[in-house]
């Protein structure tokens, strides 16, 4: 088995809303986006061991080693000073996990299970060991009727998906917004990789999920409506259309002032969809 390591910021072991059926989730540290709206902003750098965090912390849970900043989980209490402390949107509280140490956590839990999930920040900019991660759970008899599913913000390139798409099951992607001009806005980044990546993942029949997050005032899916309801209606039937509500909680900077969605707003949006011909339309449960 593979020795490879990714940097890992948590493990969920058990979820029921990052792909079908209970999952584990495994969210990766690093993003290549700088979303405004991030919520959860301290997914986006690997630790520079800048050091700063250390002397914030009240509880001893960290400290300065030959130059690195390490993370005492038993000490640490969780009370995400260092998150507040961090300026670089960072975290200290990651450590590394390798493909072996990833197997046995689901050796453990297999029978409550069916899949596992790669999340982030962004899980493909680790893509060396999602790869590896995955043709390990193929090969296992244990674990290989688990569905192996990438969430991702579609920024990686034909090439990379060339590498994985044979080792995954599905994939759930996030259109942050219609136009160039809106995404970079947001994001940092323009859209065209992302509908490179959502036609590639639906042609490859990978394509599970497109994900809408419903900015009010921001996002601006309502003014480009009926050309964003004809792309969604070339996607297979199958394809699941989440629309997510944007709330404040985590986002730090000019988002924090944004307003939230509306379960009102939200319906809406999903209606003038529904009116153009978009089916398979995904709201959410909850509106906090």
């Amino acid at each position: 088995m593979s020795n490879r390591c990714a940097t890992l910021n948590k493990i969920i072991p058990f979820s029921c809303v990052d792909g079908p059926g209970n999952r584990q989730v495994i969210f990766l540290q690093g993003c290549n986006l700088r979303c405004l709206n991030c919520h959860n902003p301290y997914t986006m750098a690997l630790c520079d061991d800048c050091g700063d965090c250390v002397a914030t912390c009240p509880h001893g849970g960290l400290s300065m080693v030959d130059g690195k900043v390490i993370w005492d989980n038993v000490a640490c209490q969780l009370c995400d000073t260092c998150l507040q402390t961090c300026t670089k949107n960072s975290s200290p509280m990651t450590i590394p996990l390798s493909v072996s140490e990833a197997i046995s956590s689901l050796n453990k839990n297999v029978m409550f299970l069916n899949g596992v999930t790669i999340s982030g920040g962004e899980a493909t900019t680790q893509l060396p060991f999602i790869i590896d991660l995955f043709k390990a759970i193929k090969a296992s008899p244990l674990l290989n009727h688990l569905t192996c599913f990438i969430d991702t913000n579609g920024h990686l390139a034909k090439a990379g998906w060339a590498r994985v798409i044979d080792y995954t099951d599905g994939v759930m992607v996030d259109l942050k917004a219609w136009s160039d001009e809106c995404a970079l806005r947001l994001t940092g980044k323009d859209n065209q990789r992302v509908f490179e990546t959502i036609q590639l993942l639906a042609n490859a029949g990978k394509l599970y999920e497109l994900r809408l997050l419903y900015i009010p005032q921001q996002t601006d899916y309502q003014e480009h409506i009926d050309v964003l309801a004809e792309f969604i209606n070339t996607l297979p039937s199958a394809t699941r259309i989440k629309i997510n509500a944007f709330q404040q909680h985590g986002v730090k900077n000019e988002a924090a002032n944004w307003l939230a969605a509306t379960q009102t707003e939200v319906e809406a949006f999903a209606a003038q969809l529904r009116a153009r011909g978009v089916e398979n339309i995904h709201l959410p449960n909850v509106y906090l």
